[in-house]
This record gives structure tokens, sequence and C-alpha cells, in this order.
């Protein structure tokens, strides 16, 4: 019976990880806290062991490690796309977003191309994480059927440019004067 217990709280407690990481949390300290809060309790009550709970926090730990690593890799992907596509450095790309300008004003006439390379590649990242059995297929359709618009927006949004790179918005309001004719409602 325990052996299931700590083989189900394993399983989930690993999943949880890597769902939070795999949306890249805001703040992965107060999420490392809760799940070690959870830990600490089911330690507590005699669910699982502290030797246990410490082997559950170091594999969350490394399945964490192993999600941003693949996630850096994804964004590097993403990085060259756009700066191929619009024929500018990475650090005039990152000059010119810090400076509040949009994707799509930066990409000028080429913004439809880079619209239509970023949905490619997501699509691809997308069957990569099916094919790995990452995602369910209809995971992979309900996210395939997002990506336009969601590469829309995030083409067309000014956004702040930090650490976390394109989409993270650090409050600033959308400046619809600076968007094409091709904006999205």
């Amino acid at each position: 019976m325990k052996k299931r217990v700590l083989a189900t709280v394993t399983a989930v407690a690993i999943g949880l990880t890597v769902s939070a990481t795999s949306v890249a949390s805001a703040d992965d300290r107060k999420g490392m806290e809760k799940f070690s809060s959870i830990l600490s309790s089911l330690v507590s009550n005699g669910t699982i062991t502290q030797s246990q709970a410490d082997a559950i926090t170091k594999a969350a730990q490394a399945a964490a490690e192993v999600t941003k690593g693949a996630m850096k890799e994804n964004r590097a992907k993403l990085d060259s796309i756009i700066t191929s596509t619009l024929g500018i450095s990475l650090e005039s790309l990152k000059t010119r977003l810090k400076a509040g300008e949009s994707l799509a004003a930066i990409a000028g006439d080429k913004k439809d191309a880079l619209i239509a390379a970023l949905i490619t590649e997501l699509n691809k990242q997308i069957e990569a994480a099916l094919s790995a059995g990452k995602i369910t297929s209809n995971q992979a359709t309900s996210l395939k059927a997002k990506t336009a618009e969601r590469v829309t927006k995030m083409v067309n949004n000014v956004k702040g440019f930090d650490k976390k790179g394109y989409g993270h918005s650090k409050g600033q309001k959308l400046d619809r004067s600076s968007l094409t004719s091709s904006k999205i409602a």
C-alpha cells in the first residue's frame, strides 16, 4: 500500500513540477516553497519519509532543469527565425524591443513572413512534444488551433523584453497606433 502511495505521490509531484516549469512560472521560489510545503505535510502525517521527500525533491529539480534546457533551446530557435527573417542581429532586436517597438513594427513589410515562420516553428515544437509523449494528441490539436492567434498577438503587441523574453508584459499598454493595418481583434 505504501509503495502505491509513494509511486502516486512521486508521479504527481514530478508531473506538477514539469507542468509548472513548462509554463515558465513567474516566481520559481514560490512554486518550490509550495512544493516543499506539500512534501513536509506528507512527511509530518507519515505518508512518506523524509528521505522519500528528499528523493522526490531531487527528481523534481532534475526534471525542471531538463525542461528549462528544452525551453532555452526552443527560445534560441525562435530567436534565430526572427533574426534571419528580419535580417537583423539579436542585439539589434533586443535593443529595439527594449525601446518599446513591437515585432510587427520592427518587421515592417516582412511581418507576414515572420508570422508564418514562427507558426511553422511552434507547430514543429508541438509535434516534437507529441512525439516525445509530453502531450496528448488532443493537447497538440488544441495548441495548434491557437498557434496563429498567439503568434499574431506576440508579433503585434508591444511587450517588455526581459530575461524571460518576448511575451512577458511589464505592465505596458498596447500601443495600437504602432500596429499595422492587420490588427487583431
